[in-house]
């Protein structure tokens, strides 16, 4: 299938793509500070440059896009277009995010990673608990943390395995 876009629009349209302040971090932030958690954001000194930094916590926050990190998700859909270069760039992706993930762990750093398909879409969680869980997580002493809508790798933990408060 040929891209119903000239080269020049798609070019256009793929500089617009953001990787900071996205929507969804946006709304992360948003729901973390409204809980009285403080953070840093995009600290490039450390591995990933994760989206948000909480010192306090040794723990770090990546707000991931479920196309650009390859979430086994409803809302991925690989292109029907130069589906080699996709499918090699997200699977580089995911594999820069494991790398990243397990660098900051050994850091001793705890990671959080919060997927676009719990921020929106039809199976989204409810922003004030999530916000909740969000928080109770920052604050506890979890290794490594994940939100999302299905059972994950066990270097990450799914949204039934977290605590309650």
């Amino acid at each position: 299938m040929t891209d119903v876009h000239t080269p020049e629009r798609r070019s256009k349209n793929m500089r617009a793509v953001r990787s900071k302040n996205t929507s969804p971090e946006l709304l992360v932030r948003k729901l973390l500070f409204a809980r009285g958690l403080r953070f840093r954001l995009h600290v490039a000194s450390l591995p990933g440059a994760p989206d948000i930094v909480l010192p306090k916590y040794r723990t770090v926050i990546f707000v991931h896009g479920c196309f650009w990190h390859g979430h086994d998700c409803y809302l991925f859909k690989l292109p029907q277009t130069r589906t080699d270069f996709w499918q090699s760039k997200i699977k580089a992706n995911s594999e820069r995010d494991l790398r990243n993930a397990e660098t900051l762990r050994l850091a001793g750093w705890r990671v959080l990673t919060v997927w676009e398909c719990a921020l929106r879409g039809r199976l989204r969680q409810d922003k004030d608990e999530l916000g909740d869980r969000l928080a109770r997580l920052v604050r506890s002493d979890r290794e490594s943390l994940c939100t999302e809508q299905r059972h994950i790798p066990a270097n990450r933990v799914a949204p039934a395995d977290m605590p309650a408060e």
